[in-house]
């Protein structure tokens, strides 16, 4: 993997260790990182993204936290897995906390519906007839 898939957005409100984290998380969703293949050492990925060595480790360790990579001193971090560790009832309560706020924001339910199918499709993990 080359860390010019991702990029950290000084202008983005998250701090840059999970602007990374949710970078890589979406590589894997996309199937662009698979199981088994290698990340970046920290120190690389670090600069290559301007970043301070510690925001690249406090990413890492969070993606290790959620089953989706393993980090081995020495050897760098590797992909474990395509799908996070944990319930799936712990990741619908983020999920109906985003859509309680589009549906008091007005927004239609018809236009919800299509922005979580073009949200899908970006992610490559809807075809273009689903979820409409």
């Amino acid at each position: 993997m080359n860390a010019g898939f991702l990029t950290v957005d000084p202008n983005d409100r998250r701090p840059a260790y999970q602007q990374i984290a949710v970078g890589v998380k979406e590589l894997i969703a996309r199937g662009e990182l698979t199981e088994g293949m290698a990340l970046p050492s920290v120190r690389q990925m670090a600069g290559d993204l301007g970043v301070n060595f510690n925001t690249v480790a406090t990413a890492y360790r969070e993606l290790q936290e959620e089953g989706l990579i393993a980090v081995k001193p020495g050897s760098g971090a590797v992909v474990t897995s395509r799908t996070a560790a944990g319930k799936p009832e712990g990741l619908t309560r983020p999920l109906r906390t985003a859509l309680v706020n589009l549906i008091l924001s007005g927004m239609p339910r018809a236009q919800i519906r299509s922005l979580v199918a073009d949200q899908l499709r970006d992610l490559g993990v809807a075809g273009k007839g689903d979820w409409r």
